[in-house]
């Protein structure tokens, strides 16, 4: 056979495959459509957009269409054929996230919007059982009106849903005294790369039968599975709360408040968030009427919650009396109380403009990095040190949940700088900060996830072994990597 011949007998060999795989792409998409129905399914270009823009516009990838099961049934069989296609997948809750693992490239994504209802409440359990697409504020409306509480707490809270909270495992406001999102769960039901569901949607708090498979999916970003259902836990419904909102000189001096507070409150004591003063400056200057409520700007802040659950004023009166007690030993320089539940939700409202207003200072390279609470003062003052050194009028944004190390450190750009030129920095700024993480036993990912933003650092810090670990269960469970593809770990 000449030359020639092998090279058209190959042509058509390769043509022939990929026209195969095209047919068999179609059909399978052909499939999903009429597993969910009409009501199931967008594929025009405007229909995608939403679903395949990151909601910051920092990445923007591309699907064929977006699947809306409404069922785990349904979800089911959409993964099965996507399985036997070795059609990609992106699941994605609220698109709320802030690392890019929702953004899909190729493939399908996978939205559980229609799976959106709360199953039980049981108020002798203390749980409530609900589907992955349930809004999370939704959710701690239906505790609430059971008199019960649910606590996870986020900025987003009105658009983000359960399944993307606990596939990232979000942190939020209130982990000093509830945890993070996985502290939260007793069950999970969850769709393997298979098609296959897992029930494991129970309501025990002591189950010691073999590995604790929900953990593998909880912070798992989707790679492994597609959370369809959670059993989570509920607490008694505070009947008081107070809030104060507290300026200081330094982040030292806030630390050591945050010590006396523990000591002296205890499990009353439900937040403690940190700001500086530039973060807080912002919020002042472009958050529509949000006011400062002390004297005036100070170089640290700290945000306080008790919880109650008597009906008394002992919560306040014991905050007042902390806070009276830092003040007489020049711990703080001033504090304000909420008077009302109005006052505090305008209190929280500041802490939570922070991120928004942050952006009126220009480009900004962020960090979401927790150390040793023990080591967040040294860390804040020594990681401005660094990146001040680096680049000078570089202005940092320090904030976040004080009470379990976690610090968002957020670098806004030199005033007068071209924000392309301060981007272009990103990885080595983002190298000095994790560099120094790392040096304080932190870890350069505390709440946000992984996604593709941050895969580079894990093969950097990670150690070797837990990542072959990860790597083979990754294998295990789905060997054609179609669940997610290129997010939370390396190519193995």
């Amino acid at each position: 056979m000449t030359c020639v011949a092998k090279l058209a007998m190959t042509s058509r060999h390769l043509h022939n495959t990929v026209m195969d795989q095209l047919v068999d792409k179609n059909t399978a998409l052909d499939a999903l459509r009429e597993t969910v129905g009409s009501r199931g399914w967008l594929d025009t270009t405007e229909d995608l957009e939403g679903y395949v823009t990151e909601w910051r516009g920092l990445w923007r990838g591309q699907c064929d269409m977006v699947i809306s099961p409404a069922s785990t049934q349904e979800m089911s069989r959409v993964v099965a054929i996507c399985a036997d296609a070795k059609l990609p997948i992106t699941p994605q809750s609220g698109n709320t996230g802030l690392v890019g693992g929702g953004v899909p490239h190729g493939g399908i994504v996978i939205s559980t919007r229609r799976m959106s209802t709360v199953r039980a409440i049981d108020t002798v359990n203390n749980t409530i059982s609900v589907e992955a697409g349930c809004i999370l504020a939704d959710i701690q409306i239906a505790a609430d009106h059971a008199e019960r509480l649910f606590p996870l707490s986020l900025a987003a809270e009105g658009s983000c849903r359960i399944g993307g909270n606990l596939s990232t495992n979000a942190g939020g406001i209130q982990v000093l005294r509830y945890g993070n999102a996985r502290d939260l769960v007793l069950g999970l039901e969850v769709v393997l790369p298979d098609g296959r569901i897992w029930d494991g949607m129970t309501g025990l708090r002591k189950n010691n039968t073999g590995y604790d498979l929900k953990h593998l999916f909880i912070g798992a970003e989707g790679t492994l599975g597609v959370i369809t259902a959670a059993v989570l836990k509920l607490f008694p419904k505070p009947k008081r709360r107070a809030t104060a909102i507290v300026g200081a000189r330094n982040v030292d001096n806030t630390l050591e408040l945050f010590t006396r507070a523990q000591s002296d409150l205890g499990d009353m004591l439900s937040a403690f968030e940190y700001a500086n003063q530039f973060s807080m400056e912002q919020v002042f200057k472009y958050s529509e009427g949000m006011n400062n409520p002390l004297s005036e700007v100070y170089p640290a802040y700290a945000f306080l919650e008790l919880s109650n659950l008597r009906s008394d004023n002992s919560a306040q009166a014991r905050l007042e009396e902390t806070l009276a007690g830092a003040l007489e030993d020049n711990i703080i320089l001033d504090a304000a109380l909420a008077q009302s539940e109005a006052q505090a939700k305008a209190f929280w409202s500041l802490r939570e403009a922070i991120p928004e207003a942050q952006g009126h200072a220009g480009a900004s390279i962020k960090h979401d990095v927790s150390v040793p609470i023990s080591k967040v003062a040294e860390f804040i003052h020594h990681a401005c040190e660094l990146v001040t050194a680096e680049l000078p009028g570089i202005r940092p944004s320090t904030f976040g949940h004080f009470g379990d190390g976690n610090i968002h450190f957020n670098l806004s750009q030199p005033e007068g700088m071209a924000p392309a030129e301060f981007l272009a920095k990103w990885n080595h700024f983002n190298k000095l900060v994790h560099d120094y993480v790392a040096s304080l036993n932190g870890s350069f990912s505390a709440e946000h996830g992984i996604g593709e933003l941050k895969i580079k650092d894990v093969e950097r810090y990670n150690n070797s072994v837990g990542i072959d670990v990860m790597q083979t269960i990754k294998r295990a469970l789905d060997p054609t990597n179609i669940m997610n593809p290129g997010k939370v770990l390396p190519d193995s």
